[in-house]
């Protein structure tokens, strides 16, 4: 039985190799940081490569991969590029993702198939992609990042958002139920309001604001260092035995 002074140790992810999406900006550039701060080897993916190598030259040993996600090309060559230069890949955080708020009624549906090309059909993707070699080693951790709007509706114009975020969700279970007994773990992250190039229109607006100050029972937004355990616990071995599971992390906003 492993010694309990040793649960620390299950959140590092020394040697391993992780693929980061959307990692150009925001929480996918954190979530790189935060990966390479616990001793993985990252890869950097998102398409404005001028950031990918910045945050690259930042940290130690990491690649960066211009990528489209919603390019079958661009997904194969991101894990082909990832096994060419590290052997392996052992985290895929399917992070990239898309959304402008537009009341259901006049949101396009070429808009929304353009979210979920995005924030679905890419993801899926890329999961297949990783999920290959990863089974065939027989490990591995996805973490779907997707939201507290996939989980309850709310009162913001986000359709197309909520569907693909949604939808995500259940893509993480049915993963789940496929590769589970094969060594590969899937679970979903779930933010609640945190600042990011998505969120930084309502970040800016005081009326909005307060509306989650109101609505949220810690009655404030996210710090970015506040998803930092999340996103460790999914993709370490502290979470061996969590598979097929949302991490709601949202200052209590699901919960009422």
């Amino acid at each position: 039985m492993p010694d309990p002074g040793d649960a620390l140790e299950s959140f590092r992810i020394d040697g391993r190799v992780a693929i980061v999406t959307g990692a150009s900006s925001g929480l996918g550039a954190r979530f790189a940081r935060v990966l390479h701060g616990a001793g993985a080897t990252v890869v950097l993916a998102a398409r404005r490569r001028d950031r990918l190598e910045a945050l690259a030259a930042e940290l130690a040993g990491a690649l960066p991969v211009a990528c489209d996600v919603t390019r079958q090309a661009d997904r194969e060559r991101l894990v082909a590029s990832t096994i060419e230069h590290h052997g392996r890949v052992d985290v895929l955080v399917n992070n990239a993702g898309v959304g402008t708020p537009a009341p259901a009624e006049n949101e396009t549906v070429e808009r929304f198939g353009e979210v979920l090309d995005v924030n679905l059909t890419a993801a899926f993707g890329l999961a297949q992609a990783v999920g290959r070699p990863m089974l065939a080693a027989g490990r591995g951790s996805i973490v779907n990042v997707s939201s507290i709007l996939g989980t309850v509706g709310s009162q913001i114009p986000f359709a197309s958002y909520a569907a693909s975020k949604g939808g995500l969700i259940a893509l993480t279970r049915e993963l789940t139920a496929q590769w589970a007994r094969r060594g590969v773990r899937v679970n979903a992250l779930a933010p609640g309001w945190f600042e990011t190039e998505m969120t930084a229109e309502m970040f800016a607006d005081e009326r909005s604001m307060g509306w989650v100050a109101r609505t949220a029972p810690m009655g404030r937004p996210g710090a970015p260092d506040e998803l930092d355990g999340a996103l460790l616990f999914l993709a370490s071995d502290a979470s061996s035995y969590v598979t097929g599971q949302v991490l709601a992390v949202d200052g209590g906003w699901t919960a009422i």
